[in-house]
C-alpha cells in the first residue's frame, strides 16, 4: 500500500489574496449597479464617500456628495418613467489596481441596455468607468468616478 505524501498548507499567496479582493470588488459593482438600476437612490449614494465626485459627460458639471448623487438617481427615475424605457448597467472587463495608499484604481467597461415597454432590449451606450475606491468603516466605497462614452469620444476625435 502506497503512502500518500501530503503537502503542507501554506499561507495564501499574493495571487490568492488578489483573487479574493477581485471577487469582492466584482460583488461591490454588482450590488452598486443593481441599486442604481432599481432607483434605490439613498442606498446607491451610500456606496460612495460623503465627498465623492462623479463625472459623466451627459451632465453639465460633476455631481458632488451623496445628496446630489441621490437626487440624480431620482431624476433618472423620472426620465425613465417618461420615456417608458428600463435601463440596466452591466460592468465587465474589470481591471483592479491596488495603490500604495490602500485605495484601488479600477477601470471597467459599462454597457447600458435600454428596454422599451413591450420592446426589444438594445445596447444604448458603451462607456468606460474609472473609479478610485476607498475602504471606510469596513466597506469599499467610490471616492471618484469618471465615465466616458465611446460615442462621444469618437465624435470629439473626428471633429478634431
Amino acid at each position: 500500500m502506497a503512502t500518500e505524501v501530503l503537502t503542507p498548507v501554506r499561507p495564501a499567496s499574493r495571487q490568492e489574496e488578489f483573487g479574493a479582493l477581485y471577487a469582492r470588488i466584482q460583488q461591490f459593482y454588482a450590488h452598486q449597479m443593481q441599486l442604481f438600476d432599481d432607483h434605490d437612490a439613498e442606498r446607491w449614494a451610500g456606496t460612495f464617500t460623503g465627498d465623492a465626485v462623479f463625472v459623466v459627460p451627459t451632465l453639465d458639471e460633476p455631481v458632488r456628495g451623496r445628496a446630489a448623487l441621490a437626487a440624480n438617481v431620482r431624476r433618472n427615475r423620472i426620465q425613465q418613467e417618461r420615456s417608458g424605457e428600463q435601463l440596466r448597467h452591466w460592468i465587465g472587463m474589470l481591471d483592479v489596481r491596488p495603490q500604495p495608499d490602500g485605495t484601488l484604481r479600477t477601470r471597467a467597461y459599462a454597457l447600458v441596455y435600454a428596454t422599451p415597454r413591450g420592446g426589444e432590449s438594445r445596447v444604448s451606450r458603451v462607456c468606460v468607468l474609472e473609479d478610485v475606491l476607498v475602504r471606510t468603516r469596513g466597506k469599499w466605497r467610490t471616492r471618484s468616478r469618471l465615465v466616458t462614452r465611446d460615442d462621444l469620444a469618437l465624435a470629439a476625435a473626428s471633429a478634431a
